[in-house]
């Protein structure tokens, strides 16, 4: 008893974590191995879709002049290298993005598609940090190895679109 305790005790802290927030385990067969599969994280909502714009004053007054929507204030944001402006649709929004600076990884994007168009598509998940590690463990790769503080002050993630059906994926802690 007292070794299977200290045993525990010098695990580390995420380990420990992880094994006491399991909030459903299954066990199956497979090949006459008793397999289990838990279920640490779930998908959420839809938070926003992505669309990439050559000229986002213009894209702005589109969806806010012509189509009546509600416009946030431009966002740059320098350590995503983009530029960005959120139209509010409910309980999602649509993110317009435009590139900043010189090495923004949507001008690529957009020298490939002159006019524009989706780029993402971004889902809310549980727990961000056990859906990274799950994700990494079931060989989907994830295009920044940390999550980063995305533009509404969240832990985000992108996955790799060959990963992901040919969609880029972005995960933020709902």
């Amino acid at each position: 008893m007292i070794s299977t305790l200290r045993t525990t005790l010098q695990r580390p802290m995420h380990v420990l974590s992880r094994i006491s927030n399991l909030r459903e385990t299954k066990s199956f067969h497979c090949s006459g191995t008793l397999l289990k599969e838990s279920k640490v994280w779930s998908l959420g909502k839809i938070n926003h879709i992505a669309l990439v714009t050559p000229n986002l004053d213009k894209s702005t007054a589109l969806y806010r002049d012509v189509l009546g929507g509600k416009v946030s204030n431009k966002q740059p944001l320098p350590e995503h290298g983009v530029t960005t402006v959120f139209v509010e649709l409910g309980d999602t929004k649509i993110e317009l993005l435009h590139p900043l600076g010189e090495k923004s990884p949507i001008q690529s994007f957009l020298d490939k598609n002159k006019s524009g168009g989706m780029h993402h598509i971004c889902i809310e998940v549980d727990d961000i940090y056990k859906a990274m590690e799950d994700l990494k463990d079931k060989n989907i790769r994830l295009l920044n190895q940390e999550a980063k503080i995305g533009a509404h002050g969240k832990p985000v993630v992108f996955l790799h679109p060959k990963d992901c059906d040919g969609v880029l994926v972005e995960l933020e802690q709902a």
